[in-house]
């Protein structure tokens, strides 16, 4: 995983060089509008904070982190893998773990930090304020995300920004983040999905 990273991180530059030609040459085409994810389910992710309740026994109730290794310890239960998991999902593992030691267990997880699966989250790269990864929620679209991340620097080509959709193997699409930012164009506006990396380019004027 780090490699992987580290591999991303140094093909940045070129990334971001490409992005005004492949805009202006208009070969890549405009993000649809809609492409909401009716059926999302949030999956756990490391750092994630959850709230384990196991009914009638509140001395195995705890409030934990998820490791960065993806991995949570309980009273009874230790290195119970979370990640990638709906917290329905990690409630059963529990209980079945739990079945070892006591009879019948209930377990209900929530989650009260939100972090998500790397693969799921947000990224914006670039020209943003402040640039990060963000939790993807249901519904969200791309003025939720570029406020989120505080908008456009001075610098930035807007309109020659890029979504580049993890759920569709890396497809390009283009977004006017200057006409929807800058002069209110809400029909600029458009859905985005989990996995979704928004790259902004520098103005070159």
């Amino acid at each position: 995983m780090l490699t992987t990273a580290l591999k991303r991180i140094t093909a940045l530059p070129a990334i971001l060089g490409c992005v005004g030609i492949l805009s202006a040459c208009g070969s890549v085409p405009p993000a649809p509008i809609a492409a909401a994810t009716p059926q999302y389910r949030y999956l756990i992710g490391p750092l994630d904070t959850l709230n384990i309740i196991v009914w009638r026994n509140p001395e195995l109730s705890i409030t934990v982190p998820v490791r960065p290794d993806g991995r949570i310890s309980t009273p009874l239960v230790e290195d119970l893998m979370a990640l990638g998991r709906s917290p329905s999902e990690l409630a059963r593992d529990i209980e079945k773990a739990l079945g070892k030691f006591i009879r019948d267990p209930v377990v209900t997880v929530l989650v009260t930090g939100f972090q998500g699966p790397y693969s799921e989250q947000i990224r914006i790269i670039g020209e943003a304020t402040r640039p990060q990864a963000i939790a993807y929620r249901q519904n969200m679209t791309l003025l939720d995300v570029m406020i989120q991340v505080g908008g456009l620097t001075d610098f930035a080509d807007g309109n020659s920004a890029l979504l580049v959709r993890g759920a569709e193997q890396g497809k390009q699409y283009r977004v006017r983040l200057h006409d929807l930012i800058k002069r209110g164009d809400i029909s600029a506006n458009v859905d985005v999905k989990p996995g979704d990396v928004i790259i902004i380019p520098q103005s070159w004027f």
